[in-house]
């Protein structure tokens, strides 16, 4: 299957290797992750073009279609400028359309602001893993805690797995113990490697943390993994996108999703990239 977005590759390439099916047909593909259902971008339907005029609410029908028990609508659209199709048609149709910024690096640079107070290393054993769990929690902002609980637990242990294969490592930076920020990043030994779930506690923001930990990932997988190109994904309108660009990442397309998913309280945003419940 040719995707012409490089988010949506990179994606599609984590989800392979996790056991994720893909499912090609006449202007779609369809995405399954039976091992976490409740995962929305991991069960979606990949358009592969924006939805022409008038096609928005067939596009629905078919989503229901395959997921006929999916609580939610998650509808990819491949492309590369962010074209999501007619903005009155999805709001009459009850969706929403989000676009991410997707930036690449082929180096890395240090953080303007360098953190040297954490320990910073790959998550070992089982205690790292729940308290990258509950590091997750601390930054959800969705109603349903404890689905979230069980989504975000099933998606560290899909890429816990991976680790374990040598196809890359979750980080942690450890203050006195404490797990305060921590991201992954993973490539399929093909020349791109993926970061995934960049989080810090909201008390411990603001101290150069995520610069540090991008920067000790990324080189970690241009020198560990391999990787010949590095891709993150990111809101434009937050402040991370900074964080990002200040160590060697540069804009290079625009990726889009669109969903139908229930309301969520307003707090400031919790994840600073790859937000993908």
């Amino acid at each position: 299957m040719a995707v012409v977005s490089l988010g949506y590759r990179t994606d599609l390439m984590l989800l392979g290797l996790q056991g994720s099916v893909v499912s090609l047909h006449h202007g779609y593909s369809c995405i399954r992750t039976p091992a976490n259902p409740t995962f929305h971008w991991g069960n979606l339907v990949l358009l592969r073009a924006p939805p022409a005029p008038g096609t928005v609410a067939s596009w629905v029908t078919v989503f229901r279609h395959e997921f006929p028990h999916a609580n939610h609508v998650t509808l990819g659209v491949d492309g590369t400028e962010g074209d999501s199709g007619d903005p009155a048609e999805l709001e009459a149709a009850g969706l929403e359309a989000e676009v991410g910024t997707v930036l690449t690096a082929t180096a890395v640079c240090p953080p303007p602001r360098p953190h040297r107070d954490a320990e910073l290393r790959p998550l070992v054993d089982d205690q790292d893993w729940r308290a990258a769990l509950a590091l997750r929690e601390a930054n959800n902002v969705l109603p349903d805690v404890e689905g979230f609980r069980v989504f975000a637990w099933r998606r560290l242990v899909g890429l816990r797995r991976l680790q374990e294969r040598g196809l890359g490592a979750w980080f942690g930076a450890f203050h006195h113990g404490r797990m305060v920020s921590g991201l992954g990043v993973f490539t399929d030994g093909h020349g791109l490697a993926r970061f995934q779930h960049v989080d810090t506690h909201p008390e411990y923001r603001g101290r150069g943390l995520a610069g540090t930990l991008v920067y000790t990932a990324g080189r970690y997988a241009l020198d560990r993994l391999g990787a010949r190109r590095l891709v993150i994904v990111a809101d434009p309108g937050y402040v991370s996108i900074r964080v990002y660009r200040s160590v060697g990442f540069a804009d290079e397309e625009t990726q889009v999703r669109v969903q139908r998913r229930q309301p969520v309280p307003p707090p400031a945003p919790a994840q600073t990239a790859d937000q993908d419940r």
